[in-house]
């Protein structure tokens, strides 16, 4: 795979991503989602933002040559003077949590699950074993998380109460889906993307199943008029939410009636036994063999030992 492809596949490695872009020619779109509840789309992963009298919360914050065109979009909304009190991380990788550092340099409060911290504090392998490897080097100090939580945290902001809920073994170790009951909008973190075919960070602790459960969950708890802000792509519906793990359970027991017939991977690859599910979900960055290699590694539980230090 060409170094550019999987740089932008990974999305894990802000500085690696800056090099080979010009943020410059970034622009943040503005859209309004609902009551006071914003998203943002640059660079990186969706940001979604709670803009009210009390101040600023938002979900992710892109990569750090974005910060201030970010914070100079939230300026605009309302043409609000009040500041970012807390960035809530969906996860550790680089496109979500770059901009934690200039965000936090500025006061802002920055919120995670224990395991974004210690992945961002430790560094250390991310990505498919063998197959989409990468270093993910150490954050900056000042871009650790200053407040986590093992299962759930609230922000009382604006109005709302903004719960983000520990999702384990999704997208990676340390997801967090972040709820806003008011408004009705949940931002699904990279636990829901629609792109096609998800990228997940089985080294990480990812794996398909917790993809799904958390999904599963997410739909069966929320009306299904919610509004659903992807980590990836555009606005969605529970029912795309529902759709997408029908097809994370379908593709899943392809592989693994599979694995039980003892076929091996290059063998599903030839065999091509993703066709069915290709044309809506196989053009995307995880190409229909990348995938399979993510079921098989996800379903055998096929994954290295995590929080190895990064030299």
């Amino acid at each position: 795979m060409r170094k550019a492809t999987l740089i932008a596949v990974l999305g894990l490695v802000a500085l690696a991503v800056a090099q080979d872009q010009d943020f410059s020619k970034v622009q943040i779109k503005v859209t309004k989602v609902s009551g006071d509840i914003y998203m943002l789309q640059g660079a990186g992963g969706n940001i979604a933002a709670s803009v009210g009298e009390d101040g600023i919360v938002i979900v992710d914050d892109q990569y750090a040559p974005l910060a201030d065109k970010i914070a100079a979009a939230l300026k605009g909304i309302g043409a609000t003077d009040k500041p970012v009190r807390f960035v809530i991380n969906t996860h550790y990788h680089g496109d979500h949590t770059g901009g934690n550092a200039p965000f936090a340099s500025g006061g802002s409060t920055v919120i995670a699950q224990d395991n974004v911290r210690k992945r961002l504090a430790t560094g250390g392998k991310a990505g498919i074993p063998k197959t989409m490897e990468r270093d993910q080097p150490a954050a900056p100090k000042a871009g650790l998380p200053i407040i986590t939580f093992e299962n759930d945290v609230t922000v009382h902001l604006n109005g709302e109460d903004i719960r983000a809920l520990h999702f384990p073994a999704g997208h990676t170790d340390g997801d967090a889906i972040v709820f806003f009951p008011k408004a009705n909008v949940v931002h699904m973190g990279d636990d829901f993307v629609t792109y096609g075919y998800p990228f997940i960070d089985v080294i990480a602790g990812g794996s398909v199943q917790g993809i799904i459960a958390a999904c599963d969950k997410v739909a069966s708890q929320l009306a299904n008029d919610v509004t659903v802000i992807p980590g990836h792509g555009q606005l969605a519906t529970l029912s795309e939410v529902r759709e997408y793990s029908a097809m994370l359970k379908e593709t899943s027991a392809a592989v693994q009636a599979a694995i039980n017939q003892g076929k091996t991977v290059d063998q599903m690859k030839k065999e091509k036994i993703l066709a069915q599910w290709d044309a809506k979900y196989g053009k995307g960055s995880i190409t229909p063999d990348l995938f399979i290699d993510t079921l098989y590694n996800s379903l055998t539980n096929n994954k290295n030992a995590p929080f190895v230090k990064h030299n």
